[in-house]
């Protein structure tokens, strides 16, 4: 199985995922409904990556 370059959206998504997790734990910004759900919110922007990274199209 080879690996593939992520879409742009699903980058884009990831990257989107992760800035907000990091301004959530860093910074203490409070975004309803993810607030005490960083960790979560982390895994599920890495495997959005990772899926993209393994499936084509």
């Amino acid at each position: 199985m080879g690996l593939r370059a992520p879409g742009i959206l699903t980058f884009i998504l990831s990257i989107v995922l992760t800035v907000v997790v990091v301004l959530m734990k860093f910074f203490s910004a409070e975004i309803p409904f993810l607030t005490g759900q960083e960790f979560w919110v982390l895994l599920v922007a890495q495997l959005i990556l990772i899926v993209g990274c393994m499936v084509r199209g």
